[in-house]
């Protein structure tokens, strides 16, 4: 393996944020400063912000959500009551308001039409395993997408082997190239696909490029989108940060996606950053996953790329001119799905609760953070005390100090029920995977935590039947071999002040 060297590159000082983020932070503190110095000289301020406090918890207590997010709000509130409703009005819902909604849907009305609902398909995946078509019937349900089959799929991992992968299919391009990111970070990951898209904008390929502000302002220079621009490549940059506090600032378009002619799609945990392909060491070494789709199930990935690009430019794409027809060989059945904060029903969470709930054998499961709610939890634990093999790697090194000791915070809950749980000690393991039983698995950008289930906008594939699962399975096998179990005997070990923080922290995880 080459040798990696450590260094602190991808960090880029941007005027923008710093400007946005003062006057955000002069915001919050001018609304602090009013309500505690009306609060102290006027009883009946004071009276009133105590009831609004106590009303908002009401409205807290009754409503529908998570619990451990409720009292980490119900806390703040109290201790803070105006300050606290302030911030919850802000931020706490983890929706967004109805006119975002509306223009969403709209956008995704112009493309979901277009996909094909296969009875066929969905009654020889019951015929084909029964069992796991409920899981298939509950995607398509929640999150509006169909099940496919003629779709072949193809597991990459590390980065380091999906790159050279991606960029040959980026090569192949003859007729378009969407790309969507969380992160877009200059370096030499960047460096090689810009080459290519810019190439193929010289042909007259059409190539749209899209990423995340908040994930990628302090990955790129000034001038970045002009560059681009300059090439012929169309850029797009989602919910952009500005110096207002808004609902939406909170949410973000954590979706990986790329889209080669309507015939190729890719996702998966990667972002375009050189510490994915460890190009450069950030957190030891970083080990993610992606893969790589032919065929039916594509047009999927396109209608969320298509949804995404109008709800961010304005821009209809005509999806019909960017759909093929081709279909791959396979040997198993593909669903995409997406999930957001835009509507109550957390696909993303709920396929995971499904996998646990449907399992016979074995559940294993990949994630950078394990910031979980009970019932969540309580369905973990119901598994392992039903006798199936739960397994879960989590990183050892952390990308946050902060965040690491709320994931840890669950394990002793976890191993007492018989949940085995590893920490990956090369580095960080940034995969975002589940596989159950030889037979199922998901491959996609949800991490097991707050954000990615209730804020986020976020994509995954599901599978069944098909060699790619065990491909993952071998994998996992091969990444527990690099990985150091946590028992119950040692956790209960634990200093106390260590217990403490991961008590204090774990408070407020819903905000983090």
């Amino acid at each position: 393996m080459k040798q990696r060297v450590k260094n602190k590159r991808g960090i880029k000082i941007n005027s923008r944020l710093i400007i946005s983020s003062v006057l955000v932070l002069l915001q919050i503190f001018l609304i602090f400063a009013i309500v505690y110095n009306l609060s102290r000289n006027y009883v009946l301020i004071y009276s009133f912000s105590e009831v609004i406090g106590i009303i908002t918890v009401i409205y807290i207590v009754n409503r529908r959500g998570n619990p451990a997010s409720k009292i980490a709000w119900i806390v703040f509130i109290l201790v803070f009551p105006i300050f606290g409703v302030s911030l919850f009005l802000l931020w706490g819902g983890g929706r967004v308001l109805p006119h975002i909604k509306k223009k969403m849907f709209k956008c995704e009305s112009h493309y979901l039409p277009y996909l094909n609902f296969d009875e066929n398909v969905v009654k020889r995946l019951k015929y084909d395993d029964y069992l796991h078509s409920r899981q298939a019937d509950y995607l398509t349900h929640e999150s509006g997408y169909p099940i496919y089959d003629g779709t072949s799929v193809e597991y990459l991992s590390p980065g380091e082997k999906f790159f050279p992968r991606f960029t040959e299919e980026l090569k192949r391009a003859q007729k378009y190239i969407f790309i969507q990111f969380f992160i877009i970070a200059e370096g030499k990951m960047w460096d090689e696909v810009y080459e290519i898209l810019k190439e193929k904008a010289k042909q007259g390929i059409e190539v749209k490029v899209m990423f995340d502000d908040f994930g990628s302002i302090t990955r790129q220079h000034k001038g970045f989108i002009k560059k681009l621009q300059n090439d012929n490549i169309e850029v797009a940059a989602f919910n952009k940060i500005g110096p207002i506090m808004n609902l939406f600032m909170n949410n973000r378009d954590h979706r990986k996606i790329v889209v080669i002619d309507g015939k190729v799609a890719v996702t998966g945990g990667l972002n375009i950053a050189d510490e994915y392909i460890n190009e450069f060491e950030r957190f030891g070494y970083w080990l993610d996953n992606a893969i790589i789709l032919k065929g039916k199930a594509v047009k999927s990935f396109l209608a969320m790329f298509c949804s995404t690009w109008e709800f961010t430019t304005g821009k209809v794409i005509d999806i019909k001119s960017h759909i093929s027809s081709e279909t791959a060989i396979t040997d198993g059945y593909v669903l995409p799905y997406c999930d957001g904060p835009l509507t109550d029903k957390n696909p993303a969470e709920g396929i995971y609760m499904q996998i646990l709930n449907t399992a016979q054998k074995y559940v294993y499961i990949t994630t950078p953070y394990l910031i979980i709610d009970s019932t969540m939890i309580t369905v973990l634990r119901i598994a392992a005390k039903s006798g199936i093999e739960v397994k879960i790697i989590t990183p050892h090194i952390p990308d946050k100090w902060y965040v690491h000791p709320v994931t840890q915070y669950s394990y002793l809950e976890l191993l007492e029920a018989g949940v085995r749980i590893y920490e990956y000690t090369p580095g960080f393991i940034h995969s975002k995977t589940f596989i159950s039983d030889d037979r199922v698995a998901t491959v996609g950008t949800v991490n097991m935590d707050y954000r990615s289930f209730i804020m986020h906008f976020e994509c995954g594939v599901w599978m069944s039947n098909g060699e790619t699962v065990k491909a993952i399975k071998e994998d996992f096998k091969s990444i527990l071999e690099q990985s150091n179990e946590i028992t119950l005997k040692q956790w209960k070990k634990e200093p106390w002040y260590r217990r403490l923080k991961r008590a204090i922290l774990h408070l407020f995880s819903p905000l983090m």
